[in-house]
Parts: C-alpha cells; sequence; structure tokens
C-alpha cells in the first residue's frame, strides 16, 4: 500500500472571520456556530476594537453591526476597506430601510442581514460570500478531498470511487465529508454527532450508526471497505490497501 493520501483541501488557508458587535449573547452565538463550519473566529464588541482585530487577522469574511457603541458600523468599513479590499462583509442591521441598505454597501459593504435573523441565514449569506471572496481563489486548490480511490468535490457535491459516481443524500455527504477531513483519525459518536448534525440526539440515538450503515452501502459495497468500527470507541475512515480482499 501506498502512503496515505491527506484530503487535498487541508491545503486551504483557513477561512478566517470577525464578528463584531456589541451584543455579547449574539457574539457567542455567531462564534459558536461559525467554529462548527471549521471557520477561525474573532470578536470586537466595538468599532474601535473591530478596526484593530481586522489589521491584526485580515480575515476573509467580516459580520459586522451597524449600530456600535463608539464609531458606527459603516464608518468602521470605510476605515479598514483600503487596507483590506478583498475582506468580504456581511452588515447586520436593525434598520431594513432602503437609505441604511444603500450607505452600507456604498461604504464597501457585501451583503446584508435585518435583525432579527436566523443563524441559518447568516451561514448561507457567509458561504455565498466565500465563494466570491478574491483571498480564497487567489490561494486555494479545487477543493477535493481524495483518500485512495474515494474523492469527494465540496463544490459540486459530487463524490466518486474508483471512478463510479456515488450518490450521496445531504447529510450522508456531510458525515462522508467529516469521516474524510479527518482520515486515519478514531472519531467518537459525540464528535460525530456535534459536527455534523450540530445538535444533541442523546448518547443513546442510533442515528449514527444507521447513517454509517447507509454511507457503507453506498462506498465500501463490493469493495475494499474503508469505514471501519472501532469497538466501543468510534469509527474510522482510512486508505484501503491495493490488494484487500473484497468483503
Amino acid at each position: 500500500m501506498g502512503g496515505v493520501a491527506h484530503p487535498s483541501i487541508l491545503a486551504r488557508p483557513s477561512v478566517r472571520v470577525l464578528i463584531v458587535d456589541d451584543e455579547p449573547n449574539l457574539r457567542h452565538l455567531l462564534s459558536a456556530v461559525l467554529r462548527k463550519q471549521g471557520w477561525e473566529v474573532d470578536v470586537a464588541g466595538s468599532g474601535r476594537a473591530a478596526i484593530e482585530a481586522a489589521r491584526r487577522v485580515r480575515p476573509h469574511l467580516i459580520v459586522l453591526d451597524i449600530v456600535l457603541p463608539d464609531i458606527d458600523g459603516v464608518q468602521v468599513l470605510r476605515t479598514i476597506r483600503g487596507e483590506l479590499p478583498d475582506s468580504m462583509v456581511l452588515f447586520l442591521t436593525a434598520n431594513g430601510t432602503v437609505a441604511n441598505r444603500i450607505d452600507g454597501i456604498a461604504a464597501g459593504g457585501d451583503d446584508y442581514v435585518t435583525k432579527p435573523f436566523s443563524v441559518e441565514e447568516v451561514v448561507v449569506r457567509l458561504r455565498g460570500l466565500l465563494r466570491r471572496s478574491p483571498m480564497l481563489a487567489a490561494s486555494a486548490p479545487t477543493p477535493v478531498l481524495e483518500i485512495g480511490d474515494l474523492k469527494l468535490n465540496e463544490d459540486s457535491h459530487e463524490v466518486t470511487r474508483a471512478g463510479v459516481d456515488v450518490r450521496l443524500t445531504a447529510t450522508e455527504f456531510a458525515l462522508l465529508r467529516f469521516l474524510m477531513l479527518n482520515a486515519d483519525r478514531v472519531l467518537s459518536k459525540e464528535q460525530i454527532l456535534d459536527r455534523v448534525w450540530e445538535y444533541d440526539f442523546g448518547r443513546e440515538s442510533n442515528i449514527v450508526e444507521i447513517y454509517i450503515s447507509y454511507l457503507r452501502k453506498k462506498i465500501d459495497h463490493g469493495r475494499p471497505p474503508m469505514i471501519h468500527t472501532i469497538r466501543r470507541v468510534g469509527y474510522i475512515l482510512r486508505e484501503a490497501p491495493s490488494d484487500a480482499a473484497v468483503r
């Protein structure tokens, strides 16, 4: 067997996000959700702190509240835009008027959401901005994970095993992606629940076992197995030996 093929997406730069809002609970909530996406998150509670943090971390994405206790978000963006022309900015605003939106876009904002908003909407908007990010486009290879003869394309959601297309549901795709990103590492049921489902089914739930079974039928059936159970510990995905017997 040759050396283990590490997921090529790991060569991509980590996505850096700066969250700017004067509400601690909102900062905490958004930080927790975005870290679950695998992104690096910094926070600031004021305009001046935001400017300092943006210059320090040079984020790919900025979530920026317009109403801040010292400098409003529009002025913050005008201050840093010359230094960070390629950072993508999502404004948070409690005022959905046309004039308010125009001010934000004119200052260099890329999108906005109006409070109150759903966290899911923020994630969707940020993912959309990432696809347009010049910072990532300039340095990132094609977002393909490859372990042995198993390939997963994050952008097209295409999966192949030994060149054969594998059709997966959205949840199966998310589970396989997490296993591939952690190839050769044993993952507990709790880790998988936390990162793939992002909410608690309870330790007695068999949802992980069910979806591992689904994946095995699609990924491993008729081929050397890649997904393995480590009894009382968890699951691991690893490259199958080229001379492995089909089970």
